[in-house]
């Protein structure tokens, strides 16, 4: 098992913000938009940066996305910011209509997503909203699972044309991805090559992932792991090859098991592999108040629930 370590633990929306940054400095074209939550998408670097290039538009997240489509007609390349839940489900209808379906340059921007929002519980945690933006025709998906690579595909969005969903969180989470990487969307990194079971991994569960290789390791088990950060375009070929060779697989992801990444890997296994699949995922509910590192227990996000679904699809061979 390949070791992984880091020297730093930070929140994957810092990534953003850094990242946001660094987009504003390679083109002149980006601006940014908010929806009253500055701090915690953090874009004040952008701002004190480039004050012309922002707008608040307040609690009005459909007009913001609204506004973010008519931009892009005069050639702005617009990164919206606020809450997931918010990004998705409370303004679905203007972004299929104004962005997805008239193919507007948008990067929707989305924070806080999944169960670690945390205390805030169900009415703000969303599960459902890689689903519902997988489902638009021609939207690109990314899920990063740390602050490096959420910089990374931030500043890799600005020479990306086209709709694209960028998905990230609030929990202090391990730094352990290269600060050089080139961030290539539609691309799986394989973390650690084995011959046994297939791990595919997405967010915040990826360090989850590399640590069950850990202890999976002990009992002799010797796991693939594979950060998929794009579920859509899925790295169909990735998939496909590591399947072939460990006959089985377990899909990771802080997301409803409905819609999410491992729907995506199923689709493809029906169709070219059929394999023996375990979800680690939220079962079909919402969430609820607690810390994040309470949530992710009881919901079975962890290392643990990984090791248990990877012996089970052994088993399954």
């Amino acid at each position: 098992m390949k070791k992984y370590t880091f020297t730093e633990s930070k929140d994957t929306r810092s990534g953003f913000g850094a990242g946001l940054l660094e987009a504003g400095k390679i083109n002149s074209n980006v601006v940014a938009l908010c929806a009253d939550l500055i701090g915690s998408l953090k874009m004040d670097a952008f701002i004190k940066e480039f004050p012309e290039r922002f707008f608040q538009i307040g609690i009005a997240e459909a007009n913001m996305i609204g506004i973010a489509a008519g931009l892009t007609i005069g050639g702005k390349i617009p990164f919206t910011g606020t809450f997931a839940n918010f990004s998705t489900g409370r303004v679905y209808d203007q972004i299929r209509q104004s962005v997805a379906y008239s193919d507007k340059n948008v990067k929707i921007c989305a924070s806080h997503a999944g169960l670690t929002l945390g205390e805030d519980g169900a009415t703000h945690q969303i599960l459902e909203d890689i689903g519902l933006m997988k489902m638009l025709p021609g939207m690109t998906v990314i899920n990063t699972c740390d602050y490096n690579q959420t910089k990374a595909a931030t500043i890799a969005l600005v020479n990306h044309v086209g709709p694209v969903y960028l998905r990230f969180g609030r929990p202090v989470v391990p730094n352990f991805t290269p600060a050089d990487q080139t961030f290539e969307i539609g691309k799986a990194v394989m973390l650690n090559e084995g011959t046994d079971v297939t791990i595919i991994a997405t967010g915040h569960l990826v360090w989850e992932a590399i640590q069950a290789g850990e202890e999976l390791e002990k009992l002799g088990i010797n796991a693939e792991i594979i950060n998929i950060h794009t579920i859509k375009p899925l790295d169909e070929e990735a998939i496909l090859k590591s399947v072939a060779k460990t006959r089985c697989v377990v899909t990771a992801e802080e997301h409803n098991r409905l819609g999410g990444l491992g729907d995506s890997v199923a689709q493809v296994l029906a169709q070219k592999l059929p394999t023996p699949q375990e979800y680690v995922a939220v079962n079909d509910s919402f969430g609820e108040s607690g810390t994040p590192a309470q949530l992710m227990e009881k919901y079975g996000l962890n290392a643990n629930s990984i090791v248990a679904a990877a012996r089970k699809a052994i088993s399954r061979k």
